[in-house]
């Protein structure tokens, strides 16, 4: 007999405003600027990584897809130990192992060393997101899991900023090793940070049991919803990391002729992505999720086409608005695979998800860079504009029962109020 991972029957959820809510938002925090500071730090400096290894922009992006690709692989195995020995436990393991690797990575003698062990950095920080959409959605009242998926979302966004913003002027007086790893020790304060704040999980109880780990992943699989929704993340987000990898070759080139502290300021961009995910959160609890969804990813369109021009106040303006865009759709997306899922399957969910997302990542990532080494940005421009179209018309296809919980023995939407679940609308509005 199999043993799925227990659920409170009578926990309601964390509410706004209370204690723990906060000290829950506030532990994700922590735990996504570990996470996304360190796992993109690279990012901004990439070309002097090209210039000191004498790799093209191709080649030299692979310091960050090999990390993404780490990510991709790591989530659905984090997220099964997550089952065993909790969330909260699995995330400060990851954090933890993340930030010592991360202190190594750097001193890497060759490019080949690097490549792996950005790998490895990968592999292990995925234990994140494979379970924090999972942790949130379990201890967060239904009716406020968008807007705090929104706010967790807009914590990473902060996390990838903090990661960029230091690499790039660090790097510049003192070498990107040196960026690179002085981002490593401010990840290792933040995860401590992290193990500190982050409250005891009360709506999941661990299982020892993996029986029912395949139902689970195949009930999603299974789902045109869920695929639909994972499509988004790998789209959007493989064509947001073409963006940042390879804009900043473009800024340093001809006509821009940028040195290399005024690049990594482009990444002050992100934070129109932490607020555009917050209100994209607190907007589908107005409009219902698919509607937020598709304007975010119109926006998006409209940004990446704007950074085309050859004015550089445009480009810049273009990257705000096409950054807004892509973590308002991502904000959605993640919440909504969350939600949506059954009870007992949220963590496979989301791990699923970030295989989606963080697999776009490093395909479109390192495409990015064969597209720009052959035609420069209008190519790089036209790959993304033409992945974000393709999401668009998917999510057209998203129906008002989206936000019904799937049964992982059917794959199918629970269409009655299931014991172990809190009601949630079709709409993403809250609690019926």
């Amino acid at each position: 007999m199999t043993t799925a991972p227990a659920i409170s029957t009578d926990w309601q959820g964390h509410t706004r405003g209370s204690a723990d809510y906060r000290r829950l938002l506030a532990a994700l925090f922590c735990a996504g600027v570990a996470t996304f500071a360190q796992l993109y730090s690279p990012q901004a400096v990439l070309p002097l990584i090209a210039r000191d290894l004498g790799t093209g922009a191709a080649g030299t992006a692979l310091a960050v897809s090999t990390a993404t690709i780490g990510l991709a692989v790591g989530v659905i195995p984090w997220a099964a130990l997550a089952d065993r020995i909790g969330r909260v436990q699995v995330m400060t393991i990851s954090v933890t192992a993340a930030t010592v690797l991360g202190l190594l990575v750097p001193l890497s003698p060759s490019f080949q060393l690097l490549l792996t062990g950005r790998f490895l950095e990968g592999l292990v920080v995925a234990g994140v997101p494979a379970v924090a959409v999972a942790y949130l959605t379990e201890e967060i009242n239904a009716g406020h899991a968008a807007r705090a998926a929104g706010t967790y979302v807009a914590g990473t966004t902060i996390g990838g900023l903090a990661g960029r913003l230091v690499t790039g002027p660090v790097a510049e007086h003192f070498g990107w090793r040196v960026g690179v790893l002085t981002v490593a020790v401010l990840c290792g304060l933040a995860a401590l940070a992290f193990a500190k704040l982050a409250p005891p999980a009360q709506g999941f109880t661990p299982t020892r049991s993996h029986r029912e780990l395949g139902p689970r992943l195949w009930a999603n699989l299974r789902s045109p919803r869920q695929l639909v929704l994972y499509a988004q993340g790998f789209l959007l987000m493989g064509g947001f990391v073409a963006i940042y990898n390879f804009l900043g070759f473009r800024l340093m080139a001809a006509p821009f002729h940028l040195p290399q502290t005024v690049v990594s300021l482009v990444f002050v961009a992100y934070l129109a992505g932490t607020w555009a995910s917050a209100r994209a959160g607190a907007e589908a609890t107005r409009f219902g999720r698919r509607k937020v969804l598709l304007a975010s990813i119109a926006t998006m369109i409209v940004g990446v086409a704007i950074t085309t021009s050859h004015n550089l106040v445009a480009v810049l303006a273009g990257l705000v608005v096409a950054t807004a865009g892509f973590f308002g759709a991502h904000a959605i997306a993640s919440g909504w695979v969350g939600t949506a899922a059954s009870p007992d399957g949220k963590a496979q969910a989301s791990s699923l998800y970030n295989l989606f997302y963080y697999g776009g990542s490093s395909a479109v990532g390192w495409f990015g860079g064969v597209a720009f080494d052959a035609a420069g940005w209008p190519a790089v421009a036209a790959v993304v504009i033409g992945l974000a179209v393709v999401a668009g018309l998917l999510a057209c296809t998203l129906g008002r029962d989206s936000g019904k919980p799937l049964n992982y023995h059917s794959g199918e939407p629970l269409n009655h109020q299931s014991s172990m679940s809190r009601p949630y609308s079709d709409s993403g509005r809250g609690p019926k």
